[in-house]
């Protein structure tokens, strides 16, 4: 079966990145969103309960919602950097980020892409 190739707007920098390295490469915006969307969670649950007050104990109900904000802020802001690699939108800092990293480690003569421990024919 052949190769689907996708076709992307921006050079394609890695098809299956790293989760440590698409971390690293995350840009200011994507913690920008990270942040955003772990204090909007609560801050629209403050909001409805100022509209319609449930006269119970709001304490429990904030913790869920910051912990539902933070996991679902994350998982956006790491779609973002992941899409960067992919060259799906604007990736120039990437490119330039890992044409360093990658420059460093072969003149270290280390592989590009670390070592394997997988045999040679599974690979």
């Amino acid at each position: 079966m052949p190769v689907k190739v996708a076709e992307a707007k921006y050079p394609v920098i890695d098809t299956d990145p790293h989760a440590g390295r698409v971390l690293r490469y995350m840009r200011p915006s994507d913690y920008a969103v990270l942040a955003g969307g772990t204090v909007a969670a609560p801050a629209l649950l403050y909001a409805m309960e100022r509209v319609d007050p449930s006269r119970g104990n709001l304490r429990p109900a904030m913790k869920v919602a910051l912990a539902i904000g933070f996991t679902g802020s994350f998982l956006l802001a790491y779609q973002r950097s992941t899409f960067r690699f992919w060259g799906w939108t604007e990736n120039s800092r990437e490119q330039a980020k890992d044409f360093a990293e990658l420059s460093k480690r072969a003149q270290e003569g280390k592989p590009l892409y670390g070592e394997s421990d997988l045999d040679a024919h599974l690979q």
